[in-house]
């Protein structure tokens, strides 16, 4: 027996080994952590003590991002040839719960060096977790695939979580609130990974049925009631699921074992063990990577050339491999500059749409409105989004004085009404921004199982998209979901002001992009790269999703407002933010379905290349 065939023998749940829900929701929790660190970033580094202007907070975060999707490729390698993935996510768990933790302390040194810390965590926890699923499962088992659906869903269960509760803890209470559970997500997840069968089930059942209570608390209007309440019972059923299966048996000992147990404790030269080794290895790159962070162009260079250099390597590869191989590394190529570009516009979605969402995105759900009779009267108001572009006297109001009234609870203010502050909102919640990053993972979970039935449906009858189309078919998406943002920022109110049915539907035609591209993507990459050179084309293709949430970084910059990051009126009114965004998404929209389109025509030659008719010969 190995650790990556294991027998078919272990207990099952639904068909499923029950160790799969042990991962389910290590990788919740871990989602929950990241994700809630997410939603927080760009507002934390603009309104928080740093006080960055946009152009500098969209530059961190965007080599953030980008160095956090690098790392997986190392430490994929180190679990693979040495560690095992079992004490890879251990330790990738501990590195991120300790960024978690470190974020919460007021300080610009001790915040770079969490973010180098979440960076190493999740090149060791990403990758390795996902393959321990594959682990639980025979070669030949055709529930493998639905195995990887169900950890897929504790995915997108857990990004559709933390904004839920970790956004609105941080943007209500303070934001080390909102890093605090995040550290506390991410060491459930860990001791759910590690512990026994008996406290895991006990973690899992606590943390669920509290969270879902705490769901229903954690909100301010009927319409964030009803989202959170459905967010609750999928949680609750899957921790009662969870504990079930559990009940049959955990994580098999042996998934995510070491290739070789010894060779943890040889030593390199005579001196240093080779775990230690690794160890030190960490503790020299976390400064590295908090300098990269931090002087973000180099870490932009480095991409490039590392990039460059893969591709000039791919590209040798393919002229000096037989005609078939040479054309479907052609098409993977192909496909990976599209899927750069299409990740380069969908995460806007932490950083320019994020900022759109807190300035422009209409967020209130008021009680009533001003009336014309009100006119020249006076009333007491608590001070909110509604009132944002408006005349208080001599004072027109922005976001700083809202967000400053909000710090310091003295939101009501008196209100002499003009004429123009008839049809104002007046009363009632508002939603706070970091809750629509609970789009996209909700629109997921919703409509995932829905084109997984209809590609079922289409493909026995040979009506199913190849996967160029799907591609085409995901940046056409993209593309119609950036132009309801222009469209609505295009239609705002004479304040600046944009219903948030145009986010929604953003979001929404986004998500729909994102499920005809993403989940066939990695599969593309493995069933037409050559046996031979299969990991090296997968780093590839994961290099270019860093560089791609680089680029969204630069992209997002077109957008950037540059103010003094906290004092009065730092942030313009929205009627000036409300046309550099319309601009800058409208020109993504632009491109975006410019691409589509020359996907579209290019099809036809990629399908031909694929030889999805040809047997490949042994390499």
């Amino acid at each position: 027996m190995t650790a990556t065939s294991p027998p078919p023998a272990y207990p099952t749940l639904f068909g499923h080994p029950t160790g799969l829900f042990t991962l389910f929701f290590a990788e919740m929790w871990e989602r929950f952590s990241y994700y809630g660190m997410r939603a927080l970033l760009v507002f934390y580094m603009i309104k928080g003590f740093l006080g960055y202007g946009d152009s500098q907070a969209y530059a961190v975060y965007g080599a953030y991002t980008a160095l956090v999707y690098a790392t997986p490729f190392i430490g994929g390698m180190l679990a693979d040839r040495l560690l095992g993935g079992r004490r890879a996510v251990v330790i990738g768990g501990l590195l991120m719960a300790a960024g978690h933790l470190l974020m919460t302390i007021q300080n610009e040194t001790a915040f770079f060096v969490a973010l180098a810390l979440l960076i190493c965590g999740n090149g060791f926890f990403k990758p390795n977790i996902s393959t321990m699923v594959g682990t639980l499962y025979p070669d030949a088992s055709r529930r493998r695939d639905g195995g990887f659906t169900i950890f897929y869903m504790g995915i997108n269960l857990g990004a559709a979580m933390s904004p839920l509760i970790c956004g609105y803890i941080g943007e209500t209470y303070g934001w080390h609130y909102g890093f605090g559970l995040a550290t506390i997500g991410m060491l459930i997840g860990l001791a759910v990974f590690v512990a026994p069968i008996r406290v895991t089930q006990l973690l899992i059942l606590a943390g669920a049925l509290s969270t879902s209570v705490a769901l229903l608390f954690l909100q301010d209007s009927g319409l964030q009631l009803a989202v959170n309440a459905a967010v609750a019972i999928a949680l609750a059923a899957s921790g009662i699921i969870a504990c079930v299966a559990l009940a049959r048996g955990g994580l098999p000992p042996e998934a995510g074992a070491p290739p070789d147990p010894s060779a943890l404790t040889r030593k390199i030269a005579g001196a240093l063990r080779t775990d230690y080794a690794v160890y030190l290895g960490i503790v020299i790159a976390i400064p590295i990577f908090a300098l990269l962070v931090q002087r973000n162009q180099i870490a932009g260079w480095l991409l490039f050339l590392f990039g460059g250099a893969a591709m000039i390597s791919l590209l040798a590869e393919a002229f000096r491999s037989h005609t078939v191989e040479r054309q479907r590394l052609f098409v993977v190529l192909v496909l990976l500059f599209y899927s750069m570009l299409f990740w380069s516009f969908f995460e806007q979605a932490g950083s320019s749409v994020n900022n759109f969402t807190d300035r422009n995105v209409d967020r209130v759900m008021e009680d009533r409105t001003i009336e014309a009779s009100e006119v020249g009267s006076t009333i007491t108001i608590d001070l909110n989004q509604e009132q944002l572009g408006r005349q208080l006297g001599d004072r027109l109001i922005v976001l700083d004085d809202v967000d400053a009234a909000r710090a310091s609870g003295e939101t009501e203010v008196e209100w002499v009404i003009g004429e123009a502050d008839v049809g104002m909102g007046v009363g009632g919640s508002e939603i706070k921004a970091t809750i629509f990053q609970a789009a996209n993972p909700i629109f997921i979970l919703i409509f995932g199982l829905v084109l997984t039935g209809l590609w079922a449906f289409l493909g026995p009858r040979g009506w199913e998209p190849k996967t160029p189309v799907k591609f085409a078919l995901g940046l056409l998406q993209l593309g119609l979901g950036f132009g309801a943002f222009w469209y609505g920022a295009h239609t705002a109110d004479s304040r600046g002001m944009v219903g948030m049915s145009w986010l929604l539907l953003g979001y929404l035609l986004q998500t729909t992009g994102e499920l005809c591209l993403s989940p066939v993507g990695l599969s593309m990459v493995t069933m037409l790269s050559p046996k031979r050179i299969v990991s090296t084309v997968m780093g590839a293709w994961f290099l270019a999703t860093a560089f791609s949430n680089y680029l969204a970084g630069f992209i997002a910059g077109f957008t950037g407002i540059e103010h003094d990051g906290g004092g009065s009126n730092g942030i313009p009114a929205p009627i000036e933010t409300v046309g550099i965004y319309g601009e800058v998404f409208g020109k993504i929209a632009i491109a975006a379905i410019v691409s589509a389109i020359s996907l579209f025509a290019l099809a036809p030659l990629l399908n031909r290349w694929t030889h999805s008719d040809h047997q490949e010969s042994a390499d």
